[in-house]
């Protein structure tokens, strides 16, 4: 009976099908699956596994190198290798800027326990901003649980080199790995470095040194490590400039160097005419002075003004002799500061017997003669065209600065300028502080002195005029050091602060005022002679010194 009921059934199979997948069911299954498969293949790309990993939970610098041992590559690209390579040979590979060098001891020590001939390499770059520094920790597991090693600062052209090679971890190799970076802009202080985690949440971290040797060239900074990392160069960082205010600074520039040329000549012709009334070493000394300062600010005004309004090209001659004017007047500056705080020192320590044979000929062949001599020097070499000022600033934001002075195509511009901007101002304003030392010394043995032999009503009287005292020493000091340059030593602070930059930027660029006031007070000082017999109190004979031989 059973058989005979399933033979209907099986005849009548024709008339009522098993149900079958619709077309609407069909659709939605493919779909389904093509969705897995595409997001399957992005968490497989080698592209995508950068920020997939920083998405994942746990050791972000585990997780990508876990990933990009097994990632596909869609497209190829010359900044990622993923190959095998023979584990007796060393590899060699580049990418942007850098060329890696992984010795065939690391190669073998990678493939661990396995006997393979080959090993997976893989050489890539990522941006720096993937790694978030945070500070060294004190203690812990890693590499380097100390502040020994800890490195901070901006990472070169934000770019980060990953070395990985086999399945086990390489470290401590005789033979280092080699990177070698290139270099086409200046730089300070540059360290090779590794990304070390802080092992607290596997997400932070800090540039280590440990283990890595930098060798700075010309053109190259090669990094020599015992390990296989994360590594990147890092140099000092560079105090960034708002968009906002690097068109003030050079409007203050601008502005202070223009005031400074019109009041350094007045201050020229008011020395002029003291200087004809009455023949004067030391005012001859400020004359030449603001002779140099007024050639500084305008050969600084004519060499910017050029480049920004022709736009020339570094083979012009007349950029190139602005370049010089600049350089020479710019050393001829520091010089005669210097001679104003030897000038000085004559006339507070040795008092008498200070007669030197033509003494404005002899400073005025060291103040003049050696810029002048080391300008021709430099025209020899071909030193001088367009320089080229990079200023980076926050949001991305790149501005540049460009004026005729040491050409930035010059090999060693670095060397001249060091010399020129650093060395010699710090000499000069170390040497000129001493003086102003030794002339606060001397104001107080002489209030000391006038206080001592004076009665009680000339000591009641001081004490009441001792505002005005102060204020006149106060402003005698402040002018003296404008004269002497100490303004300059303000250039330190451009690397802490942008405050620092203003303030250099400011004082610096009205020294030319500042020697117009020096020169009107003295003379109101030749006027008060001629009406009244002076006290010789301390800051009256300061201003005799500064202005008689």
């Amino acid at each position: 009976m059973s058989k005979q009921i399933f033979r209907k059934q099986n005849s009548h199979s024709t008339d009522r099908p098993f149900p079958v997948p619709t077309s609407r069911t069909m659709w939605i299954t493919l779909c389904l699956f093509t969705l897995f498969f595409l997001a399957r293949i992005e968490a497989l790309d080698c592209n995508a596994v950068p920020h997939w990993c920083s998405q994942a939970n746990g050791s972000w610098t585990k997780c990508y190198e876990r990933e990009i041992t097994t990632c596909r590559q869609r497209l190829r690209h010359f900044n990622f290798h993923h190959l095998r390579v023979n584990v007796s040979e060393e590899a060699e590979r580049s990418v942007t800027n850098c060329r890696v060098n992984v010795p065939s001891s690391a190669l073998q020590m990678s493939r661990g326990n396995v006997s393979d001939d080959e090993v997976l390499l893989v050489v890539t770059v990522l941006n720096s901003n993937f790694f978030q520094p945070a500070p060294a920790p004190g203690g812990g597991k890693g590499r380097s649980a100390g502040r020994s090693h800890h490195r901070s600062g901006t990472v070169l052209d934000d770019l980060v080199v990953v070395v990985k090679a086999g399945s086990r971890r390489v470290r401590d190799l005789l033979q280092p790995v080699r990177l070698t970076f290139r270099r086409d802009k200046e730089i300070e202080e540059a360290a090779c470095v590794f990304w070390q985690e802080t092992y607290l949440d596997d997400r932070t971290g800090y540039w280590s040194t440990e283990g890595c040797h930098t060798n700075v060239t010309q053109a190259e900074i090669v990094c020599c490590c015992d390990h296989l990392s994360f590594f990147a160069v890092v140099v000092n960082p560079v105090l960034s400039v708002e968009k906002a205010s690097a068109p003030a600074l050079r409007y203050i520039s601008f502005t202070g160097s223009a005031l400074s040329v019109l009041f350094t000549i007045l201050a020229l012709i008011i020395y002029a005419r003291i200087q004809q009334r009455r023949p004067d070493k030391t005012v001859c000394v400020h004359l030449h002075l603001t002779g140099a300062l007024l050639c500084l600010h305008l050969s600084f005004l004519l060499s910017s003004c050029w480049v920004l309004v022709l736009d020339v090209a570094d083979e012009d001659w007349i950029c190139k002799g602005l370049g010089l004017l600049l350089h020479c007047s710019l050393m001829a500056t520091f010089l005669w500061m210097a001679v104003e705080g030897f000038h000085l020192y004559l006339l507070l320590v040795r008092v008498f017997n200070i007669y030197i044979k033509r003494y404005m000929l002899k400073l005025s062949l060291v103040a003049w003669g050696l810029p002048t001599l080391t300008a021709v020097l430099c025209v020899s070499f071909n030193v001088y065209g367009k320089h080229t000022i990079q200023l980076k600033g926050d949001d991305n934001y790149n501005s540049t600065v460009q004026l005729c002075w040491i050409s930035s195509q010059f090999p060693q511009d670095l060397l001249i300028s060091y010399i020129t901007t650093a060395a010699l101002p710090f000499l000069v304003v170390l040497f000129n502080f001493c003086m102003v030392c030794l002339v606060v010394f001397k104001m107080c043995g002489l209030r000391k002195r006038t206080r001592g032999g004076g009665s009680s009503s000339g000591w009641k009287k001081m004490n009441d005029d001792n505002w005005a005292r102060l204020w006149r020493d106060g402003s005698t000091l402040l002018g003296l050091s404008c004269v002497l340059g100490l303004p300059w030593g303000l250039s330190g602070l451009t690397y802490v602060s942008l405050l620092g930059i203003y303030l250099f930027t400011v004082l610096n660029s009205l020294q030319g005022i500042f020697i117009f006031l020096w020169s009107l007070a003295l003379t109101c000082k030749s006027r008060a002679e001629k009406n009244s017999s002076l006290r010789n109190t301390s800051s009256q004979k300061l201003m005799t010194i500064s202005s008689n031989n």
